[in-house]
């Protein structure tokens, strides 16, 4: 038996990338948010996966001054996803995972929760380290990386719906035929 609810939410859940409104969103929601990444699954439970919440205007205006080009400026609230790199089983690390399962737990409680966001990665860890900047500003202590960070808040602007390739294009049962 499945529950609805989840499954829609699953199926509704994409990426915003617009304006906010500069309605707060409210430390329980952002509790809920966070609880929704720790609860992910975590290869051989190392747990590599932390969070920070920055909802302070003076702290946000100051991690986005190092975002360029800038990005989810106008959300009143934004998470900051940090991994450790921890070797789990045979010298194998598990961290992408973990943090991969942590985010989208959490784009989908912030789905739920009626809120918007988008994965911001590759625009902070590329060449710049604008992540490593982001994390000294957050006085992060040494061997944590942060490897994404999600705006959350109230969509200002129509939301659009990507276009998905079709079901068949994607999924098959058993083998694919030619």
């Amino acid at each position: 038996m499945t529950n609805k609810s989840v499954i829609d939410t699953i199926l509704n859940r994409h990426s915003y990338r617009g304006k906010y409104k500069s309605t707060p969103v409210p430390r329980e929601d952002l509790i809920t948010i966070m609880e929704a990444g720790l609860s992910a699954p975590s290869g051989c439970n190392k747990q590599t996966t932390s969070l920070i919440a920055v909802d302070d205007p003076q702290v946000l205006k100051k991690l986005h001054s190092v975002i360029q080009p800038p990005v989810g400026e106008t959300a009143p609230a934004m998470i900051c996803v940090f991994t450790q790199r921890i070797n789990a089983y045979r010298d194998k690390c598990f961290a992408v995972q973990d943090y991969s399962a942590a985010i989208q737990n959490m784009l989908l409680a912030i789905t739920a929760l009626g809120y918007e966001s988008c994965w911001y990665e590759g625009h902070i860890t590329d060449e710049d380290r604008i992540g490593d900047q982001m994390a000294k500003i957050l006085n992060v202590p040494e061997g944590y990386e942060l490897v994404c960070f999600l705006p959350v808040g109230v969509a200002e602007g129509e939301v659009t719906v990507p276009v998905k390739k079709t079901f068949e294009e994607r999924a098959w049962f058993n083998i694919k035929e030619d």
